[in-house]
């Protein structure tokens, strides 16, 4: 049973990974069931056992690249350290995942289906950005209750210092405007966005680590 059990979750991420190449190169309504079992190297058959459909395929990959993504950013928050250390991180980690290329290949896929394909939109809002904003809650919850953050509502305060963290500059990358953000820009925006954070937040404003 153990073996038969991995051998499923093996051929799932194989279907996965054969499924994110078809999207990434034709879009959502652009690829094909067919062309995603070429691609996995399995039957249709096999690929209808694990997903019923295109949209539920789709959802997997999205859910599947949330998480991943979600790992890494949040990984300092387990981390005991100085707010700010903590809050550049955050903001490090998470603007990296938004410039990475599979990121913007993803989001542009689903702004350019949304209109007719409006569920797509709702799967990766719920599965990505509604995700990192309520962990990014929770964190902020107990830095109030523990007083190093004034009273506020933690929802707001995370959608803020994400915001914060999402200048023009990485706008710009999402529209193909620039062709790169350097590693000095990005350091940049995040100093700029925990600075104005704790003026905001913070019950006793630490001077920022160098």
């Amino acid at each position: 049973m153990a073996d038969q059990d991995e051998h499923s979750a093996l051929k799932r991420q194989q279907i996965i990974r054969g499924a994110e190449i078809v999207f990434t190169e034709c879009g959502y309504e652009g690829a094909s069931m067919s062309r995603i079992a070429l691609q996995a190297a399995v039957s249709k058959g096999t690929l209808y056992n694990y997903f019923a459909s295109k949209s539920d395929l789709f959802a997997a990959f999205v859910s599947q690249k949330a998480a991943s993504t979600l790992s890494q950013v949040f990984e300092p928050v387990a981390e005991q350290g100085d707010l700010d250390v903590t809050l550049h991180e955050i903001g490090l980690r998470m603007v990296r995942q938004i410039l990475s290329p599979g990121s913007l290949v993803l989001f542009r896929i689903v702004v350019s289906e949304a209109g007719k394909f409006p569920h797509l939109a709702r799967i990766y809002w719920d599965t990505g950005p509604q995700m990192a904003l309520l962990h990014m809650a929770d964190w902020l919850t107990g830095q109030m209750r523990g007083g190093v953050l004034r009273q506020a509502d933690p929802h707001v305060a995370a959608g803020q210092f994400f915001a914060l963290c999402q200048v023009p500059t990485c706008t710009k990358r999402r529209l193909q405007l620039v062709s790169d953000v350097s590693a000095g820009e990005i350091e940049a925006i995040i100093d700029g966005a925990v600075r104005v954070f704790l003026d905001s937040y913070a019950v006793v404003r630490p001077a920022l680590s160098a």
